[in-house]
């Protein structure tokens, strides 16, 4: 009985796969025809043991990396905001380069669609210094006092959308740091646009040098923003009319991550190095993969991402960014061979000879250098056929020699 049942399940199986493939107007040969097809294609694409990964997606990424010249890639649409695109730029992701020469964070809002919300966290983000919002800074002095008076415009402040009141505008000056310390003691706000600030009593210099000091450099103080972004752009979406998002210049990942208002969940920054500081090494190998990927695009180059996640997981397997250079290469490997056919031959040479350190002999370039079969394709393997033996092999006679052809060798 079980067994009937089993088999009645089963056709009844066949009939329901059989009706829903005829229903996509597919005939169950042409069904099965497409599946070993596709199985077919899968085993095809399936890497064979041995295979040299390493070379072919060395060439694969650096073969089209020449057809990439322009230095520079505009936004469009955005004001004078370019970032380094093409050979240059694929150098800096892959040497793994800390201070990149144009370092840009992209965030995305809590609520894309509104503009209003994308103004107020810009001016949360972009550095806005005292004298930008200032009418004026100028020195005052009496017979029994001295000062620096300013007026803050609460015009422009309103038309920033500025978060800031005079006693935070008070703080900030404290927290500066300037060429003489400011107290909020020394202090005096006037009304709501004005504001006074005292040299201090005990001071190194007189009160006159202290006085000109604090003009000259007041202006500098930053009341809003963060001190590490250099400016901050509204990006409107070219598809999208209506979708905002904010285009940040500067290193401060974390703080602009952690600003009310930016969902820092796809906020991205495109230095490896400062996010796996910030968010990891996996999201640092994955902001590898991206970058290398969308320099590419940008250039009209399409890329197998297979390549350039090998070149991540290389980057990336010590649990830091290591950049394919000198310096890289001494923590990701410990064979003299491969770091002396790489750079300063001599320097690694003298140092493995210093310390008696060992070569195991198993990479590539030290088996090209001793002349050793390599491992990699037939060589990797340790099985090998048997020379010693000898076949004796028969002599057949030629299709010629048969006797319907009559002919005399």
């Amino acid at each position: 009985m079980p067994s009937a049942t089993h088999c009645n399940d089963c056709k009844n199986q066949k009939f329901f796969r059989e009706t829903e493939i005829r229903s996509h107007c597919l005939s169950h040969a042409q069904a099965v025809a497409f599946t070993k097809f596709c199985l077919r294609k899968f085993r095809c694409a399936i890497c064979e043991p041995g295979t040299a990964v390493g070379a072919i997606a060395a060439t694969s990424i650096g073969e089209p990396s020449t057809q990439m010249t322009l230095k520079t890639f505009h936004f469009a649409g955005v004001a004078s905001m370019n970032i380094t695109q093409g050979v240059p730029r694929i150098k800096e992701i892959i040497n793994g380069v800390k201070l990149i020469s144009t370092p840009l964070i992209t965030a995305a809002l809590t609520n894309e669609k509104d503009e209003k919300l994308a103004r107020r966290v810009k001016a949360r983000i972009e550095k806005t210094t005292l004298g930008e919002i200032c009418d004026y800074i100028e020195e005052v002095y009496l017979p029994d006092d001295c000062f620096i008076l300013l007026k803050i415009n609460a015009k422009r402040v309103r038309l920033l959308q500025l978060e800031i009141t005079m006693s935070s505008i008070a703080q900030s000056i404290c927290t500066s740091k300037l060429p003489v310390p400011v107290r909020i003691s020394q202090i005096t706000i006037l009304g709501k646009t004005i504001m006074t600030i005292r040299p201090p009593e005990l001071a190194k210099c007189s009160k006159m040098m202290a006085i000109q000091y604090l003009k000259y450099n007041i202006g500098n103080v930053v009341v809003k923003g963060l001190p590490g972004i250099v400016r901050c752009v509204i990006h409107a979406d070219e598809k999208k009319g209506d979708s905002y998002k904010l285009l940040v210049e500067g290193i401060d990942y974390r703080e602009v991550m952690a600003t009310v208002g930016v969902d820092g969940r796809r906020t991205y920054f495109n230095n490896a190095l400062t996010v796996a500081d910030v968010l990891g090494i996996e999201a640092a190998r994955s902001s590898i993969i991206s970058e290398i990927l969308s320099t590419m695009a940008s250039h009209g180059i399409g890329l197998d991402q297979r390549h350039v996640m090998l070149l991540a997981d290389l980057m990336t397997y010590r649990g830091e960014v290591l950049g394919i250079t000198r310096n890289g290469l001494v923590k990701m490997k410990e064979s003299v061979l491969l770091l002396a056919s790489f750079e300063k031959t001599a320097d690694h040479l003298f140092e493995a000879a210093f310390f008696s350190q060992e070569d195991k002999i198993c990479g590539v370039s030290e088996c090209i250098i001793l002349g050793t079969p390599i491992t990699i394709g037939t060589g990797l393997f340790k099985l090998l056929y048997n020379h010693g033996k000898q076949l004796t092999i028969s002599r057949m006679s030629t299709i010629f020699e048969s006797p319907e052809f009559n002919l005399k060798l």
